[in-house]
């Protein structure tokens, strides 16, 4: 059964285990679903309600996020017009420019596709 196991993503270990609808490390202490490293090998990006996002889409913000140098920040149900979908800084799969922001990079984890 430990063949079947993906390695861990952040220190490839191949001594992973499920637990319940995750998988772990015992040596990192790293937890993933399984899903989630499966649409990430597909290059799928999904939004925080599992739409399938595209370049060129719009987006709305689904919580107010701190912005450095703001400050008022983002406000939650901002649209966010023609995304570009990029492999950002940590977990930023979003290029976009936000009105009256500008440029900047999101997480698919905290819009919704409209």
């Amino acid at each position: 059964m430990e063949d079947t196991l993906p390695p861990c993503p952040e220190c490839s270990s191949e001594f992973t285990y499920e637990m319940g609808a995750l998988m772990v490390c015992p040596e990192c202490a790293h937890e993933w679903s399984t899903e989630d490293s499966a649409a990430e090998e597909d290059g799928v990006v999904k939004d925080a309600v599992g739409n399938v996002l595209t370049d060129g889409d719009t987006v709305t913000v689904i919580k107010t996020l701190k912005v450095k140098g703001s400050p008022t920040g983002i406000k939650s149900g901002t649209k966010v017009r023609n995304i570009r979908l990029v492999k950002g800084i940590g977990d930023h799969d979003i290029d976009c420019k936000v009105d009256g922001i500008g440029p900047m990079q999101l997480k698919s984890s905290v819009v919704k596709k409209v």
